[in-house]
């Protein structure tokens, strides 16, 4: 059989030499040291080892290296650009929707799917869109919360452009903001 010798991780091409059945879990932590995605069930379950393949979250647990050979993978430490979270990220930050942080990385990276397919859900939607991804320490509010303002700020830029200035593209989003915290 033949063996899995590269692969596109976080826009690295990363030489390895796996066995095609060993999951994509085991190759990113073990072979390539990307330990952010964690193993929780096993058995693709709870969410803790998504990773984005060509832009689409799958869990890496139950997910077969040879399906991820000439693919694009994105894991929770790719997300970042020029020393700039992601907005999802910075969201998760900003309204505590970590705790423990396990289920973090396979949050954020369903969550940046999510918003990459609808750029504005709906809780319900956001809800569906999560789903199969357990947190263990019940922050699904905040987590919810965190995708709303992550599809806020994915909007910031744009509505800065329109404005034609910062601040008042500043005092906008502020606006928003408070409308949005005063309606939940």
């Amino acid at each position: 059989m033949s063996r899995i010798t590269e692969l596109d991780v976080n826009g690295i091409t990363h030489r390895v030499n796996a066995s095609p059945e060993r999951s994509l879990l085991s190759v990113l932590r073990d072979d390539l040291d990307l330990t952010g995605s964690k193993y929780g069930c096993g058995e693709g379950q709870c969410g803790a080892c998504t990773v984005l393949l060509n832009g689409q979250s799958v869990r890496s647990c139950i997910t077969p290296v040879s399906q991820a050979a000439g693919k694009r993978i994105i894991t929770i430490e790719g997300l970042e650009r020029e020393d700039q979270l992601h907005p999802l990220q910075e969201a998760f930050i900003e309204t505590g929707a970590m705790q423990c942080g396990y289920c973090t990385p396979g949050m954020i990276l369903s969550g940046v799917s999510l918003l990459a397919r609808n750029a504005k859900p709906s809780d319900t939607e956001i809800v569906h869109g999560m789903q199969g991804n357990i947190c263990r320490c019940g922050t699904y509010q905040r987590i919810r919360q965190a995708v709303h303002r992550a599809a806020q700020l994915q909007g910031a830029p744009a509505k800065a452009a329109k404005l034609g200035a910062d601040e008042d593209a500043e005092q906008a989003l502020s606006e928003e903001i408070v409308e949005v915290g005063g309606a939940a």
